[in-house]
């Protein structure tokens, strides 16, 4: 199985960028490879409409290691678990998002990473 690390740097503080990442209602500014309507907030639990239907995505607990792991639950039933943190960097914030291929195949893979690579470039451009 093949993965690929996706990085942005921000020139934000990260408790900055890492509050703006965990606030549901942002994620489909940010997000739009996950959420492309507004957020259902459901317990713990987010309701979206993503370009997979809709799916269920349960983020870690919020905390002080900028760690924004998530599980997100396609319409199939599904769960599939993307590491995703915001880490100090010399320029203000870096955040770094993990892709694994698991059945997808190459083409699907590199189309996941190019849309990982967008939403993290949106970021970029909302917080700069």
């Amino acid at each position: 199985m093949n993965t690929r690390h996706v990085s942005q740097v921000i020139q934000r503080d990260p408790s900055e960028v890492y509050a703006f990442m965990t606030e549901p209602m942002n994620l489909p500014r940010w997000a739009a490879g996950l959420a492309q309507s507004e957020v259902t907030q459901d317990g713990d639990r987010l309701l979206v409409d993503s370009p997979m239907g809709r799916v269920t995505v349960a983020f870690t607990s919020r905390n002080d290691l900028g760690v924004l792991d998530h599980t997100v639950t396609l319409p199939d039933g599904t769960e599939v678990y993307n590491p995703l943190r915001v880490i100090p960097h010399p320029d203000g914030a870096e955040v770094i998002f993990t892709i694994r291929q698991l059945n997808a195949s190459d083409e699907d893979f590199d189309r996941d990473t190019d849309m990982v690579r967008a939403d993290l470039e949106t970021l970029n451009s909302l917080l700069e």
